[in-house]
């Protein structure tokens, strides 16, 4: 069976770097006979695509390319394109119908995107990272507490196209909140970016509110006596450390969105309109808020982990000193047993009567005063 060339089964965005990736193998892999090719279409991406006009979104179930067409007819309309997790090849008649650029489609579909905000002509180009709370009965040392993922947005004069990758945000919510609110939506796709990102922030908020309560049982266990710790006395800086580990990946959320927002605040990136600028301010405040509590905690689980380390320097102390003392105890009756132990003939308590009880009470009443002497200085 003849080899179709891979120009001719990727979209018009890919050819030219498929071309020259296949310049330089210089080869060409054909699917085995017994392993079909199976290409996934990219309605499994699609979620939801709604066409709004002055603010309303029409009841109609439009293809995506009908719908930007009428958006684009109609003056004030825009489509809002939600996709989940796409692949390169569901991206791309999207990315050719609405225009996007190659290098935003590539971050689209590439886990793990740095927070950013870039311009590209006349289409601009948003990431961040989601995040939610994982509830957990008890934290252990392999609780996952906090669960990431990403949240990516083109964003046209005619358009805006959300990607999600996992599950740590959905946006159903807010697709039924912003049906309600036309007035918002008559702003144009800015407004749909702006319930985007207040949504994430909102969450940002509440995942907040969860460690706070993690850090304060964290504390509870540290500091209480080893009657209150009970079973929580074991693993206490494992415990620690992995709050401590899914705090540092919430943080790789949180902060780094606080100067791409920034910049929509400030213009420095788009220049938003006067009335979405200011809903993105109250984004940008919570954000804020969101940011120093994180960094709050980050001191507080470090400053709790240092005082465990202390209490087991303490601990380990403690017991060596007990260890000495029983010791320098047991060393009398070693050195007594010693030196009746060495067989000479001629010992005067051998001979006489209470030698044997006399030897047993001194042992006594040393062991009573050693044993006296170390518990008034704390170390039994």
């Amino acid at each position: 069976m003849a080899e179709l060339p891979v120009e001719r089964v990727l979209p018009r965005a890919f050819k030219a770097p498929v071309r020259v990736m296949s310049r330089m193998l210089n080869t060409t892999h054909a699917t085995p006979p017994d392993e079909p090719a199976v290409e996934a279409s990219e309605n499994d991406a699609i979620v939801e695509c709604g066409l709004y006009l002055d603010g309303v979104r029409r009841p109609e179930r439009l293809h995506y390319t009908e719908a930007l067409h009428r958006a684009r007819e109609h003056g004030n309309g825009f489509v809002w394109l939600g996709l989940k997790e796409p692949t390169a090849a569901q991206l791309g008649h999207i990315a050719e119908t609405f225009a996007l650029h190659e290098l935003a489609v590539e971050d689209a579909v590439t886990r793990g995107q740095r927070p950013k905000v870039e311009r590209y002509a006349d289409m601009t180009f948003c990431t961040m990272r989601t995040a939610r709370y994982v509830e957990h009965e008890e934290l252990t040392a392999n609780s996952e507490i906090v669960e990431t993922g990403d949240m990516m947005m083109f964003i046209g004069e005619h358009f805006i196209i959300t990607v999600r990758h996992g599950d740590a945000c959905n946006l159903g919510r807010i697709r039924s909140q912003l049906d309600q609110r036309p007035e918002l939506l008559r702003h144009g796709p800015w407004a749909v970016a702006y319930a985007v990102y207040d949504l994430v922030v909102d969450v940002y908020l509440d995942v907040v509110g969860s460690i706070e309560d993690d850090i304060d049982v964290i504390e509870e266990v540290v500091f209480a006596t080893e009657s209150r710790a009970g079973r929580h006395r074991s693993g206490r800086i494992q415990r620690i450390y992995q709050l401590k580990r899914e705090l540092m990946e919430f943080k790789r959320a949180v902060l780094p969105l606080q100067r791409p927002l920034n910049g929509l605040v400030t213009r420095e990136v788009v220049d938003l309109p006067k009335e979405i600028r200011r809903y993105f301010r109250d984004v940008h405040d919570h954000l804020n808020r969101a940011g120093e509590q994180v960094l709050y905690f980050d001191d507080l689980l470090n400053s709790v982990l240092q005082a465990r380390l202390a209490q087991v320097t303490v601990d380990q102390n403690n017991d060596m000193r007990k260890i000495a003392a029983w010791a320098g105890i047991a060393a009398v009756w070693t050195a007594l047993a010693g030196i009746y132990g060495m067989n000479f003939k001629y010992i005067p308590e051998l001979d006489w009567r209470f030698g044997y009880p006399a030897v047993w009470a001194i042992l006594l009443v040393v062991t009573a005063i050693m044993y006296r002497a170390f518990r008034r200085s704390g170390w039994l």
